[in-house]
């Protein structure tokens, strides 16, 4: 974690914001596709939302976006890697997306534990229900107004995709955090840093300092 210097420390957070963007990109997309072929059947106004929906739609696809700006905030950061406004920026945005895609990550564990115990019935809740209850793996037909082939296995995976990318959105936006830290001189890394922006200042100083002593 400690690991920032000036020669390969922007190297590094280059490449992390690349990753932060790639992974934000594809968790939106595949909480888009969850949406779009499962989930707004049973997300309308009319009907009760479920804890599903709400779990890996709106904040998986928040995630995902503010994976998206925190990797351009670090990509940003590395081209400009003494810029204090991008410092903070850094900071606040790698801080709240660690918050939100571990909330994410905790949330869409329990939707999936929530969906395998109920046997996928809150998936069903677009359908018109028979006189006894439905759930994803019943092999009672049932009137429902999306295709309900694979659904509670295709659901699932997407899911525990999301879950996975949730997390690892999350272990680098700390790794941001802690690099922004070190930038400003905050934390038990700030030292690695700060040591070598003083060794290079003194060296610089040195060598001006010879340049004026010069005899003319």
């Amino acid at each position: 974690m400690c690991g920032f210097d000036k020669d390969k420390g922007p190297g590094r957070l280059m490449t992390k914001g690349l990753t932060l963007i790639v992974v934000g990109h594809v968790n939106f997309i595949l909480g888009a596709i969850v949406h779009g072929s499962v989930l707004r059947h049973i997300s309308k106004p009319s009907s009760e939302i479920s804890t599903e929906y709400t779990v890996s739609n709106i904040i998986a696809v928040t995630s995902g976006l503010l994976s998206i700006a925190s990797g351009i905030v670090a990509i940003l950061v590395s081209r400009n890697i003494k810029n204090v406004k991008l410092h903070v920026g850094l900071l606040v945005s790698s801080f709240l997306n660690a918050l939100l895609s571990a909330a994410c990550c905790i949330g869409l564990v329990m939707a999936i534990s929530l969906t395998i115990s109920a046997d996928g019935s809150a998936l069903m809740q677009g359908c018109n229900n028979t006189d006894m209850p439905i759930n994803a793996r019943s092999p009672i037909s049932a009137n429902c107004p999306f295709d309900t082939t694979r659904i509670y296995d295709t659901t699932l995976a997407l899911w525990f995709l999301c879950t996975l990318l949730s997390a690892m959105e999350s272990g680098l936006s700390v790794w941001c955090f802690i690099v922004g830290l070190t930038l400003r001189g905050i934390g038990p890394c700030a030292h690695t840093y700060l040591r070598e922006q003083l060794e290079e200042d003194t060296t610089g100083r040195s060598i001006r300092n010879l340049r004026f002593d010069e005899p003319l």
